[in-house]
């Protein structure tokens, strides 16, 4: 079954949209663990244990583990372990390069740590992600139009009557189905949101940018309608506690969440 299948029926199973990012900071742990590697772990596998009932779907931030070397490898590894099998892994990775480059990034996440999609950098052109589409089953989510303020620096240029991020949004989606191109597109931009889905209904849209960054979760729903739609939430859930209730927090704040995201209301 591809993964675009499988999220579908995840999400109809759990009556669920929420993705919950690891993205894990040692200097944020809760009061009860020191700020060392082993408790990161021992914080996170507490995270998933909590929130798997609630998700469909876990975001893993390389860049959160790769500071730590080997190690962080390693505990990418076992983090995914300890997650559900009824629950698709997202490897973000934000990669693309050229030729065998990209060739041995999509073996690195599909092949080796086994995940079921990855986050791609479309600068680079088609041919930088194609080693990820050949893996004809998972599902890749492209960056269209992200979520951190310099987005409009380049994504929202505008050439003749489209935006930059547009031009290539309609070039992706002449080269790749909607079951293996998933679409990055930040809640903070909910305008280019609205495009977006306007132009592509079948693909999966998977929104960061909810709590921290400030998203609006109330009109992404409101625009998205029942098309497919991962909605991301990582620190707002992850580190809702500091002190020795942080569980009880968590948990009401994945709960809340969960509510906001169900699909049927």
């Amino acid at each position: 079954m591809k993964v675009y299948e499988k999220l579908l029926k995840i999400q109809v199973s759990k009556n669920s949209r929420l993705c919950v990012g690891l993205d894990p900071r040692i200097e944020l742990l809760p009061k009860p663990f020191k700020k060392k590697l082993r408790d990161l772990l021992k914080f996170l596998e507490i995270i998933i244990e909590i929130t798997h009932p609630f998700a469909c779907a876990y975001k893993i931030n390389f860049a959160f583990f790769e500071q730590y070397g080997s190690k962080g490898l390693r505990l990418i590894e076992s983090i995914k372990k300890t997650i559900p099998n009824d629950i698709i892994t997202i490897a973000d990775v934000k990669r693309s390069d050229i030729g065998s480059t990209s060739q041995a990034y999509a073996k690195s996440i599909y092949s080796h740590f086994g995940f079921h999609s990855a986050t791609l950098n479309p600068y680079l052109g088609i041919d930088s992600l194609l080693p990820f589409f050949e893996y004809e089953d998972r599902l890749n989510f492209v960056l269209i139009c992200t979520s951190n303020p310099g987005s409009a620096d380049f994504q929202k240029i505008k050439v003749g009557d489209l935006f930059f991020f547009e031009i290539v949004l309609d070039k992706l989606a002449t080269f790749y189905p909607s079951e293996n191109l998933g679409l990055v597109v930040g809640a903070t931009n909910t305008k280019e949101f609205k495009i977006v889905r306007e132009k592509c209904q079948s693909n999966f849209i998977l929104a960061p940018g909810i709590g921290a960054q400030g998203g609006n979760l109330s009109e992404i729903l409101v625009t998205n309608q029942n098309f497919p739609l991962l909605v991301n939430v990582s620190r707002d859930i992850i580190f809702a506690g500091s002190n020795e209730d942080f569980e009880t927090q968590i948990l009401n704040k994945t709960k809340y969440y969960f509510e906001q995201l169900k699909i049927v209301k």
